[in-house]
Order: C-alpha cells, then structure tokens, then sequence
C-alpha cells in the first residue's frame, strides 16, 4: 500500500489556524461577557464590585481546568495521536459554548443558573487545555527543523482572530438597547458557535498526524504515562516552560478583559469604544506574530521571545498611564504596543517548545506547559487586578504586578535550550 501524501502547507495552515481560532473565539467571548453582562445576569445578589469579583472567578474557573486538560487530552496525543484529540477538543469547547448561549439566568433558575455556568466553563477549559498544543504540534511536526518557528505561529494566530472575532460578535450586539443586550443579545455570540464547530470539525477530519510521530507510534516508543515520565526525566524543562508561559497571557488578559471592566466602570469609556480598539490592536498582533516567527527561524526563537519578555517587563506602567488619560487615542496607543509585546513572544513561542521536549512526551509537556502559564498569567490576574483596585483606588499596582509576572517569565526562558529535546528523543531504559 503507498504511502498517504504529505499534507500541503495549506490543509496544515488551516487545520492548525481555522480550529485554533474557532477555540479562542469560544473562550474569549466568556471573558468578554464576564465583564459585560455575566455579573448581572448570574450574581445578581452581589453588590457591583462582587459581582464582577465573581463573574471574573467563574472566568477564571476555566484556567484551572486547563492544565487538567492538557494532561489528560495531552496523554492520549501521546499515546494515540494529534490529529484525533484536536477533533475532541473542538467539539467540547464549541459543544460547552452552545449551551451557555441556551443557559437560563439566575432570575429564572435561581442557583442553578452559576453552578451551570461553571460547570459549562469547566468543560471548555478542558477542551481548550488540549488545543494549543495539538494545533502548534501538528504543524511543527510537519515542519523542516529551519521553518517549525513560522509553522509554530499558524495556531498563535489563532489567539488574536479569536480575539477579534469575539470582540466584533459582541461589538455587532453591543449597540442594542441595554435591555435588549441583557435579555438575549449576549447569547448570540455563544449560539455562532456551532457553525464554526461544523467548519472546523471538516477540515481537521482531512488531516493526518506527522511522520515524526508516527515513526514513535509504529517502533511502539510512545510513552506509558508522558505526565509522569515529564515529572521524572524533564522536570526542569517543564518548570521553566511553565514559567516562561506566564507573561503573553498576563498582558493579554489585562487587555482584553479586564480593561473591559475598568475602562467602562472606572473611566466611562463606552464599551463600544473599548471593544473597536482591542479588535484594532489584534490586526498589530498578527503582523508581530508573522514578524517575529520569521526572525525566530532566523536568529532563534529563544532569543525573540527574550526581547518579548522583557518588552512585557516594560510597558504595562506606560500602558496604564495611556489608558487612565480618557481619550481612546492613547488607548488605542496602549492596547496596539501591548498587541506587538504579545505578538512577539507568540511568534517564537511554538518553535521554542517544539524544540525543549522529545517526541514521545511533546504534546503533553508543552500543553501542560503553556496551560500552567495561562492559569498563573490569565485566570488570576483579573481577579487580582480587580481586587487591588476595589483596595487602593489606583491602577499602579495592577501594573507592578503585571511587571513582575513578567519578570518571572524572562527569567526562565534564560534557562531553556532550543533543540535540548534531541539529545533525549529516546526510549529510557527499562
């Protein structure tokens, strides 16, 4: 029997783009409504501030999900393949998503309704902790060794269009009368979501799992139990990925969801304006992205996600003082070099984590891996940003606290080795 044909760049392009942005789309329009409308709708017992408090736990409650999934789908990407738990992932993320657009309000259901909606964010975190790395895999996987940096960034484009289209989902129902928005607007966006499942489900069905994994699989090297053979032989690596992992969303959730809530609650920008100019800054954020994978593959992806750490060092105390003048000018100056900050550091991100860990343990370390840092840098960072501005009125320490989460990630990175994982892209002895 032949051989099946390598996939052309373009099926991988658009299994590892399409889906991936389908995902995101999913999970930021839940931040976009946590901040919105969520408070209202299912904690309406709270005062304001507790109610947005628990609306962005709820949020939140998502990233710890996460790195559960990335485990468990990451196990069986190691063990069975790609190409099968990247179709699990879409339909539980897009499956979750649906029925929070169906979901009754606490005014209907009374407790009910937030225990729902937590239980529905569970599932889409779990979908979504095995995304990102099946998606950066089985393009890099498929990649010459010279070009897994720009193959590596077909899924982190997934990241800002998930951004975008949310944010132009909800800006398309953001003009209804309030009362409109708050009864039925919302559910809207969530109830797209089962196109864009169909869409992607169809193209990722036509791919295949790349020879490099495959040759794993037919030698049967594929590991028992990848988390803990990560935990035993590449703790290091994985602690350090972790780490390095925090920055991008800790910049990027400051952004594109808590913003939502100060800007509109302490600052009185409209939440139409707030909405335009995030989706404006990811059309920057791509174009970092596609800059900085092209410069990874050529100066190493290591040393562009430095520059990209230490540019997230920087910035948040300018970004804030931008935003806290009022005007959407300087706003839209914030949340643009903001976008080129996180741009910079996806671009070399795929690359850098195809290249730490071996074949046999790949997808569950840099899923574990991305998903721990998403938990630290994008799930607390709301709830924290929110509470030590109910504490001290100013926006200073959302942006030292930003800073030094950063910090932590360009450290870390330091400490990573692009191409280690060949050296140890073997069985351990038994």
């Amino acid at each position: 029997m032949a051989a099946p044909s390598a996939p052309s760049r373009r099926s991988i392009f658009a299994a590892s783009f399409i889906g991936t942005s389908i995902e995101w789309y999913d999970y930021y329009i839940f931040g976009t409504a946590a901040a919105l409308v969520f408070g209202t709708l299912f904690f309406p017992q709270f005062s304001s501030v507790a109610g947005t408090l628990a609306a962005f736990g709820t949020f939140a409650v998502g990233f710890i999900a996460r790195p559960l999934g990335a485990a468990v789908i990451g196990h069986y990407g190691d063990r069975i393949g790609r190409k099968a738990m990247l179709v699990l992932t879409l339909l539980l993320t897009g499956g979750a998503t649906a029925l929070i657009g169906l979901l009754p309000t606490y005014a209907a259901i009374g407790v009910a309704a937030p225990l729902l909606l937590v239980l529905l964010r569970l599932l889409q975190g779990f979908g979504v902790g095995g995304e990102w790395g099946g998606a950066v895999l089985i393009a890099t996987e498929h990649a010459s060794p010279r070009r897994r940096a720009v193959y590596g960034s077909f899924a982190q484009f997934g990241v800002p269009i998930g951004v975008l289209t949310s944010n132009l989902a909800f800006l398309a129902v953001a003009g209804l009368p309030d009362e409109s928005f708050v009864s039925w607007g919302w559910r809207i966006p969530f109830l797209l979501s089962v196109v864009l499942v169909v869409v992607g489900f169809v193209v990722r069905s036509r791919l295949q799992d790349a020879p490099e994994f495959e040759q794993v699989k037919a030698k049967r090297e594929t590991s028992t139990v990848p988390f803990t053979e990560l935990l035993r032989r590449h703790p290091r690596v994985l602690a350090l990925a972790s780490l390095a992992s925090i920055a991008p969303p800790a910049v990027g959730y400051t952004v594109i969801v808590y913003m939502l809530s100060y800007g509109t609650t302490a600052l009185d920008y409209e939440r139409t304006t707030l909405l335009t100019l995030i989706m404006l800054s990811t059309v920057v954020w791509v174009a970092t992205i596609v800059v900085a994978a092209l410069l990874s593959d050529r100066y190493g992806s290591r040393r562009v996600f430095v520059i990209g750490a230490l540019t997230a060092v920087i910035w948040p105390v300018p970004m804030f003082a931008l935003v806290n003048t009022g005007s959407a000018g300087l706003a839209g100056l914030a949340f643009a070099v903001a976008a080129v900050v996180q741009g910079i550091m996806a671009g070399a991100q795929g690359g850098l984590f195809s290249e730490i860990f071996p074949v046999r343990v790949r997808y569950s370390g840099i899923s574990i891996a991305y998903q721990v840092g998403g938990m630290v840098g994008g799930a607390i960072t709301p709830l924290v940003a929110t509470a030590l501005f109910g504490a001290t009125g100013s926006s200073t320490p959302i942006a030292l606290y930003v800073t030094a989460l950063s910090l932590l990630s360009l450290v870390a990175v330091f400490g990573l080795r692009e191409g280690s994982a060949r050296s140890t892209d073997q069985v351990p002895a038994r």
